[in-house]
């Protein structure tokens, strides 16, 4: 594993005064958002641009925290239902370390639930992306992997395995792949509000010889970030949502994509405030970045350089329960 410097300087803030507040590259009209309630675990469609909300699915397992949609169909991840202390309130009282877990489907169109991956087959499902070409790829966070399969729930492979023994620091939870350059991009946070959350990359596939748990090729781009979520890679840039403590938490993030075997440059703010910020979900045709969070609010944020830029920021959804994953629904070209 290679790391680079620290980056210098800290986040940039000089488009926050300005601007204040994943998914691949698609010629046709965003007309509306996924997202996920956590409790009770529902799919949610928001209409844009008015805000809408309606029920998807109304049982979309226990925990639900990552989706991405591939031709047509809604895709998943359940973190499973934790054993609670009733001594301990919050999340600080939620153990997910059970194995329970899942990957599940949803035609846009109709039909019934299915399972990609079994209840059970995983423990924390947290966040999901695609290939655009019928694979998924998911973090998961109290089972230290990155993983993939079809969408046909065939070629279960895990692609990164951390040891048991780095305890919350090897739990991987964003995701974010580059099928062109054959990247794989994923974060582990590291504890809550502990500032050593850090951003690796690696090749999509395993370098022969070797294994999930001793592969040579992976980097750490970034590191001591305060901790970092959700991923979105768009072009050239690296998007990432950050539920740390403030200044540099609580943020929607970006940064050019470094060069193999170079360290990632100092983030870029693009938006702070947010209430535990997670899901992420860039429309590039129409410059905004879409960002959910615990407090149950959707933040649509015009980005710098895209035709949105200059706007203000503007709340979506403002809904009554925590949100988790968000992604994209194309409508007509």
């Amino acid at each position: 594993m290679t790391a680079g410097p620290i980056p210098t300087g800290g986040p940039d803030r000089s488009k926050a005064s300005r601007t204040r507040t994943t998914t691949v590259r698609t010629t046709t009209v965003t007309n509306a958002l996924l997202a996920l309630q956590v409790i009770p675990g529902r799919v949610l469609r928001i209409s844009l641009p008015d805000g809408q909300v309606h029920t998807l699915l109304h049982d979309a397992g226990a925990a639900p925290d990552g989706i991405v949609v591939d031709s047509g169909t809604a895709y998943w991840t359940t973190m499973g239902a934790p054993l609670v202390d009733p001594g301990t309130p919050g999340e600080a009282g939620q153990d997910f370390s059970r194995r329970n877990g899942g990957v599940h489907a949803l035609n846009l169109d109709g039909g019934p639930r299915r399972d990609v991956v079994p209840t059970g087959a995983m423990t924390t499902g947290k966040q999901l992306t695609g290939d655009g070409a019928g694979t998924l790829y998911w973090g998961d966070r109290e089972g230290h992997r990155i993983s993939r399969v079809r969408v046909d729930g065939s070629g279960l492979t895990h692609l990164i395995v951390n040891p048991a023994e780095d305890g919350i620091m090897g739990e991987c939870v964003g995701v974010a792949v580059d099928p062109a350059r054959g990247h794989l991009y994923w974060t582990q946070k590291g504890p809550a509000k502990g500032g050593r959350g850090r951003i690796f990359r690696a090749g999509l596939e395993i370098p022969a010889g070797e294994t999930a748990e001793n592969r040579s090729d992976i980097e750490v781009l970034w590191h001591d970030l305060p901790e970092p979520i959700d991923l979105h890679l768009d072009g050239d840039w690296l998007y990432w949502t950050d539920r740390g403590a403030a200044p540099a938490g609580n943020t929607l993030n970006r940064a050019p994509v470094p060069a193999p075997g170079a360290a990632g440059q100092a983030p870029e703010i693009l938006a702070d405030g947010f209430a535990e910020a997670i899901g992420l979900a860039i429309d590039s045709g129409a410059g905004i970045a879409y960002v959910s969070d615990l407090g149950g609010h959707i933040r649509a944020v015009p980005l710098p350089d895209g035709p949105a830029a200059g706007q203000e920021p503007r709340e979506i959804a403002a809904l009554q329960h925590p949100l988790t994953g968000l992604c994209l629904v194309p409508g007509e070209p």
